[in-house]
C-alpha cells in the first residue's frame, strides 16, 4: 500500500465557521415515560388501561375507505367509513416501513395518544399494523384544516386562540409536548369547533426517518432556541417552543400571511428563513391591531423562552377574556364558511 493510500482526504476548513444551525435534536426530557408496548403482528393492539379509559380499536376489516383528504411528507390521510355504526373516521397511513426501535417508539406514543381525552384535541381511536404499514384512526373534522385561513375579525380570532390554549394547556399538563403547532395542524368542523391534531407520531417520523427534514412547512413556526442551540444557553423548554408556534399561527390567522414574509422559505431556501427566526426581531401584531392583541402576540413571541406566557397564562389574558365571543351555532357555519367577517 502506497503511503496515505486509503486514508480519508484532508478537511477544508470552513469558508465562515461562526455560522451554524443546527438541526433541532428531540427532547427526551419531556417524553411520557411508559414500558415499552410487547411485540406483536396483531393489527388490533389491546388498548391501554389508564389515561382516559378509550374505547376498544374497531375491527380494521370494518373500515371502508371512502376518499383521500390529505397527504403530506409523512403520510395519507383516508376518510373512512366503520360498516357496522356508518362513523366516520379519519385513517392515516404512514409511509414507509419502520422498524425496530422506531416502530417501538411509534406505538409507545400512540398509546400515549390514546389517553387524550379533551374537546380540543383530535382524539386518536387505535392504531392497526397492516402488511407492514402503522395505520392510525382518529376523530374525523368535517372542515379539514386552518391552513390558508383569514381570520381578521378580533372576536372570532379570540375564539379560535382559547379553544387551541385550553387543548395545549391540557396537553402540556399530561407532560405531553406537541412540537410541531402550526395551522395545517389545527382542524375545525362545522360547528366551529377548533382542535389540535398531528400531535406526537409525526415529530418521531420527522426525526428518525428524515433527518435533514425538508419541509419548510415545519420549520417555519419553530423557535429560535429550537432551531440554534446556541441560543438560550443551549437548553431547550418544548412548553415554551409550542407557545410560540401558537402565536406565529395566530399572527398569520389575523395577517392572512406567514408574519417572516409571506414568500420566505416557500422556494426551498430554508437556511433564509431559520436565520430569520434565529437572528431577526420577533413578529409583532400591526398598529391598527388592538392594544390587547398587539399584548397578546408579545407575551407569544418572545425570544428568551422564559419570558413567554403559558398556555394556562394565556386563557386569563385581556384578548381572551374580554374579547372572546359564545361559539356560534352549528347551522350558522358551513365546513366551507370563509373566515372573514
Amino acid at each position: 500500500m502506497r503511503p496515505g493510500q486509503g486514508l480519508p482526504p484532508p478537511s477544508r476548513p470552513r469558508r465562515r465557521p461562526e455560522l451554524t444551525l443546527p438541526m433541532p435534536q428531540r427532547d427526551a426530557a419531556v417524553a411520557v415515560p411508559l414500558p415499552l408496548p410487547p411485540t406483536s403482528t396483531s393489527s388490533t393492539p389491546t388498548p391501554p388501561s389508564a389515561g382516559g379509559n378509550p374505547l376498544p380499536t374497531p375491527s380494521f376489516s370494518d373500515l371502508e375507505r371512502v376518499r383521500r383528504i390529505g397527504s403530506g411528507s409523512g403520510g395519507t390521510v383516508w376518510m373512512v367509513r366503520h360498516r357496522p355504526t356508518g362513523r366516520i373516521y379519519a385513517l392515516k397511513v404512514i409511509w414507509g416501513n419502520p422498524e425496530g426501535s422506531i416502530r417501538r417508539q411509534i406505538y409507545r406514543e400512540i398509546e400515549i395518544l390514546r389517553t387524550a381525552d379533551n374537546p380540543f384535541v383530535v382524539r386518536c381511536h387505535g392504531m392497526y399494523d397492516h402488511a407492514g404499514e402503522i395505520q392510525i384512526l382518529l376523530e374525523y373534522l368535517d372542515g379539514g384544516s386552518l391552513e390558508g385561513r383569514h381570520i381578521s375579525s378580533e372576536r372570532l380570532l379570540a375564539d379560535v386562540a382559547r379553544q387551541i390554549l385550553t387543548g395545549l394547556a391540557y396537553l402540556h399538563r399530561q407532560r405531553i409536548v406537541h412540537r410541531d403547532i402550526k395551522p395545517s395542524n389545527l382542524l375545525i368542523n362545522a360547528a366551529r369547533q377548533v382542535k389540535i391534531a398531528d400531535f406526537g407520531v409525526s415529530r418521531i417520523l420527522a426525526q428518525t426517518m428524515d433527518p435533514c427534514n425538508s419541509s419548510v412547512g415545519t420549520v417555519a413556526y419553530m423557535s429560535p432556541e429550537r432551531i440554534n442551540t446556541d441560543l438560550n444557553q443551549g437548553s431547550y423548554d418544548g412548553y415554551a417552543g409550542d407557545i410560540w408556534s401558537f402565536g406565529l399561527s395566530i399572527l398569520e390567522f389575523y395577517l392572512g400571511r406567514f408574519p417572516f414574509g409571506e414568500n420566505l422559505g416557500r422556494q426551498g431556501d430554508w437556511a433564509s428563513l431559520m436565520v430569520a427566526i434565529c437572528y431577526s426581531n420577533p413578529p409583532e401584531a400591526p398598529s391598527t391591531a388592538s392594544r390587547e392583541f398587539r399584548s397578546f402576540i408579545a407575551c407569544c413571541l418572545q425570544k428568551e423562552p422564559a419570558r413567554r406566557l403559558t398556555a394556562t397564562q394565556l386563557l386569563q389574558h385581556p384578548f381572551i377574556t374580554q374579547l372572546q365571543q359564545p361559539p356560534l351555532p352549528p347551522s350558522s357555519v358551513t365546513p366551507s364558511s370563509s373566515f372573514h367577517p
